[in-house]
């Protein structure tokens, strides 16, 4: 399948129709003059409570737009012949995954991170919950786009997540009854806007979850009644999923089963309430010997519970929690899946995530992604021996699936996440990156590698490190030779094959004497493989790297694919062979996609800068009149040079391109959108252009890694001035030396006394000056400074309970916090006992204490007083992200200190955690 080689990436003028920023937000810059940070006008997806659901409409939600799901959900999902003789195929798998970090704080296309979260054993589930609430953040989300499309590609439908959590987990009964609001007419506006939603975004239902104690039996008449009411009102092919917890009477009272006091929220009477149940994990347990509780034999009769109910035991999934132990726990699957029967219902898994959630790097990541889907063998194919708790993989019990029907189907091998980005073999962008929905749909078995000969077979994987278009490519690597060739199985399909099907293959490898073959299985003899190879190899990619070839399949009219894989051969031994698969495709030769027309009405909807050299740009455009042929669209920028570097791409008609550096002084910049055809193939660009603000003089700004010392010590400066500081002059009365010209100089204070410290920062543009009284020198300082707040006694403004209280923040331990949710501010006090002279301040946010960094404090000030009553500011922090935060001040005398938080996260969630609070000075005695 040949491809037009792109011609646009070349030096190209700008339009004069340019259009201008939107506007420039700054934030004041901290107490040392540090410049402040914008708020990026990056988009995030949705999180809401049940009052905030009711006033969020699409038109006046500027992210509601870039949230919107692009893909469809596949049709055609077929199970075909099942590798491990152990899977069952009746049996389904829900899972329910924490696709980020937190619930807010969720870029809605995407991030510039590499290491995240890009599921991708879609063969082994069919329904996917975006797990996500907290009583801080929020308690209804739905899914982002990203892990819509990725689902829908792969035919698995995505749900939103309805989460009320347990009072010590800072839930509010009030909330489940604002939740359950109910119309004169019967009607609930609540559910109305959940369907709104799940419409306007375009995935397919919502998974409740009512775990919040105090309800009482009209609460669960009422919560019955909405869940029938939204199976009225549903769209066809939208499913309501209901969480074992709350029973009819109200309380929450987990069963691990489907008895006589849940059964009510799953069929009442004719009547469907919920389309699945998710059973509570401890169907698994029995006490064998007291017998003090058996949930083992009333999961046992759930199955014949749900046939009296008319409905199939496949439609309820008996949960494992996997959050804390992954595949290191232990499991019942002999009472799920027993041996040489059918299952006893469906799988429910919560937190898959952990694979990710417990790995320091994507290589780690993906060991273990691999070892929790098909076991410690790698391979799917095979079934381990284990003991019967123990983890033997998902692909031993569930039978994958497949939407890889005809009559077309390429695969780049992609992720959905790379170090690099590459588009026909030249790399457009050289910076890390995620996006779910430009993941392909990868390999149904990873990995079924076979060795023909005495040999090892090669090792397979994913690489990132020579993607052919998107980040990643497939990899095989290890020892080849003429007696040991390697067959690498890879998708189950169901493709018809027709007198103008071939396929295509691109590939680059370091042996001359090896060569890779495709090959093809069909259904009437699936285990059979023929392989086939293209007479005639192109060069292709930059700088012709990489080898493409196509081979017809006329000869095979009729037939149907329903295997496809590679073969790995040479003709001499290659110690340390490595090859990398760019593309594989099945495709029709007389049905060539048309190179698509430009976009239209392209123009830029918002701009923020940040220090005059960062700026970000939100894009909107129109698709051209073909744009039902157009899966994806290329956000290119300019630079100065009329080189092209790839933002991103997307499948929506709106973009966000991230945070940009301003270069050579450029007065303005180019953006230029291009739609791709489904073969990958270019269309006509388009572009646009906005423009920077004046290019700024500095902001000065510097810490002292100290501000309290004895005679003869030193203190380190770092220069905090903004980025365009080109010179730097700095004063220091009474230190050694009394000036500088380094950017960030060392000074020693021989004398006691106070002492003014100085920086002028300077650029072509202009200059700017911060003066501070703010070094102590003095005698007192010998012993040194100490932690004047451990162990005092602290109080708050409130705390979630008894293990998260005030005192947790200052007992030096990094694993203890103090957390408060609800509505801010939230403060902290501490009675140091005395008035001390204090000098510095250290603040222990949640990444410290091992949590998500997008829970770090954002905004906070720390307060001082001698009284108690009357308070002065020591430090102002508007835009922090670090784990651990220091701010030194002048000495300051006082007996009380406050940390008051203003901005608990980086993003919506209002709790605040808070690991450590240090107040750094001189002990009285």
């Amino acid at each position: 399948m040949k491809r037009r080689k792109p011609d646009y990436f070349t030096k190209t003028k700008w339009s004069k129709g340019a259009a201008k920023a939107a506007g420039i937000a700054m934030l004041a810059g901290i107490l040392l003059g540090t410049p402040g940070n914008a708020e990026a006008a990056q988009p995030h997806s949705s999180y809401w409570y049940p009052d905030t659901l009711l006033e969020w409409s699409p038109a006046t939600d500027k992210d509601a737009a870039f949230n919107r799901g692009t893909v469809k959900l596949r049709q055609g999902r077929f199970l075909g012949e099942t590798v491990n003789p152990n899977a069952k195929a009746e049996a389904n798998v829900i899972a329910l995954s924490a696709m980020y970090p937190s619930t807010s704080g969720a870029p809605s296309q995407g991030s510039e991170k590499f290491h995240t979260y890009a599921f991708s054993f879609w063969q082994y589930i069919d329904k996917l919950v975006m797990w996500g609430g907290s009583a801080g953040e929020g308690l209804i989300v739905p899914p982002s786009a990203d892990v819509i499309d990725a689902a829908h590609k792969n035919g698995v439908p995505v749900y939103g997540t309805v989460f009320f959590p347990q009072t010590e987990h800072g839930g509010k009964l009030e909330w489940l009854r604002d939740f359950l609001q109910q119309r004169e007419d019967g009607t609930f506006p609540v559910a109305d806007k959940l369907i709104e939603a799940a419409r306007y975004y375009g995935f397919d239902g919502w998974f409740i979850n009512q775990e919040t104690q105090g309800a009482t039996k009209d609460d669960a008449d009422k919560m019955r009644l909405f869940l029938k009411y939204m199976q009225q009102i549903k769209d066809p092919g939208m499913d309501i999923i209901w969480y074992d917890s709350m029973i009819d009477e109200g309380k929450i009272q987990w069963q691990g089963a489907l008895t006589d006091k849940n059964k009510a929220f799953f069929q009442d009477g004719p009547d469907r309430v919920s389309d699945a149940m998710f059973l509570d994990f401890r169907w698994q347990y029995k006490d064998e010997v007291n017998g003090k509780y058996d949930y083992v034999t009333p999961y046992l009769k759930s199955p014949e519970i749900a046939k009296g109910l008319g409905r199939s035991p496949y439609e309820l999934f008996a949960g494992i929690d996997v959050e804390a132990n992954g595949y290191n726990g232990e499991y019942n699957w002999p009472v799920l899946f027993p041996e040489g029967k059918t299952a006893t219902t469906s799988l429910g898994i919560y937190r898959p995530d952990w694979a990710f959630n417990s790995s320091e790097t994507q290589e780690e990541y993906l060991e273990k992604e691999q070892v929790f889907w098909v076991g410690a063998d790698h391979d799917p194919s095979k079934s381990e021996e284990t003991a019967p708790y123990s983890w033997r993989g998902i692909s031993h019990d569930i039978a994958d699936k497949s939407v890889v029907t005809g009559p077309e189907f390429i695969t780049h091998f992609n992720t959905g996440n790379g170090r690099l980005f590459a588009v026909d073999g030249k790399v457009m962008r050289e910076k890390d990156w995620s996006n779910r929905s430009l993941q392909d749909i990868l390999p149904t078995w990873r990995w079924i590698a076979e060795s023909g000969g005495p040999g090892k077979a090669l090792t397979p994987s994913f690489d990132f490190s020579r993607p052919y278009y998107g980040g990643s490519s497939l990899k095989v690597a290890g020892d080849l030779s003429s007696d040991n060739p390697t067959h690498l199985k890879l998708y189950k399909t169901n493709i018809p094959v027709s007198a103008t099907t071939e396929l295509s293959l691109i590939y680059r490898d370091n042996g001359a004497a090896g060569t890779v073959q495709i090959g093809v299985a069909f259904s009437d003899a699936p285990e059979e493989y023929i392989f086939v190879e293209p007479k005639k190899w192109t060069s292709a990619g930059e700088g012709g790297a990489w080898r493409e070839g196509s081979v017809q399949l006329n000869k095979y009219k009729g037939r149907t694919i329903s295997g496809l894989s590679l073969k790995f051969v040479s003709s001499a031994p290659v110690e340390g062979y490595e090859a990398y698969i760019g593309e594989l495709a099945v495709t029709q030769k007389q049905n060539k996609a048309k190179p698509p027309k430009a976009v239209t009405g392209l123009k830029v909807l918002e701009n923020d800068f940040r220090d005059g050299i960062y700026g970000d740009a939100r894009l909107a455009w129109e698709a051209p009149k073909d744009g039902e042929d157009v899966p994806y669209y290329q956000i290119y920028r300019v630079k100065p040079d009329g080189a092209y570097e790839l933002a991103g791409m997307t499948g929506n008609t709106v973009y966000y391109v991230p945070e940009m550096k301003r270069l050579d002084k450029e007065a303005a910049t180019k953006l230029v959108v291009i739609p791709v055809n489904r073969q990958y193939e270019p269309g006509k660009p388009a572009s646009v252009t906005f423009e920077w603000p004046a290019y700024p003089k500095p902001m000065a700004g510097f810490e002292a890694d100290r501000t309290l010392i004895a005679p003869g010590e030193s203190v380190q400066f770092t220069d905090k001035s903004s980025e365009v500081t080109e010179g730097w002059e700095w004063i220091f009365p009474g230190g050694q030396p009394s000036s500088s010209t380094e950017r960030n100089p060392k000074v020693t204070y021989l004398q006691e006394g106070t002492f003014e410290v100085t920086l002028k920062a300077t650029n072509q543009v202009g200059e700017d000056v911060v003066k501070r009284q703010m070094i102590t020198v003095t005698k007192e300082a010998a012993g040194g400074v100490s932690d004047l707040a451990l162990g005092k006694q602290a109080t708050a403004s409130s705390y979630v309970n008894e293990k998260e209280a005030p005192p947790f923040a200052l007992d030096g331990d990094d694993k203890t916090k103090w957390c408060a949710v609800g509505d801010g501010p939230h403060t902290l006090t501490v009675d140091l006992g005395a008035e001390h002279k204090i000098s510095e301040f250290v603040v222990k946010h949640a990444e410290a204490g091992g949590e998500a960094a997008a829970f770090n404090t954002r905004g906070f000030r720390i307060q001082l007083s001698s009284d108690g009553e009357n308070w002065t500011d020591a430090v102002q922090v508007g835009d922090n992200t670090k784990g651990i935060s220091k701010h030194a001040i002048a000495l300051t005398s006082a007996r009380y200190a406050r940390l008051v938080v203003e901005k608990p996260t980086q993003g919506g969630d209002t709790a605040a955690r808070i690991y450590g609070f240090e107040v750094f000075g001189l002990n009285r005695d």
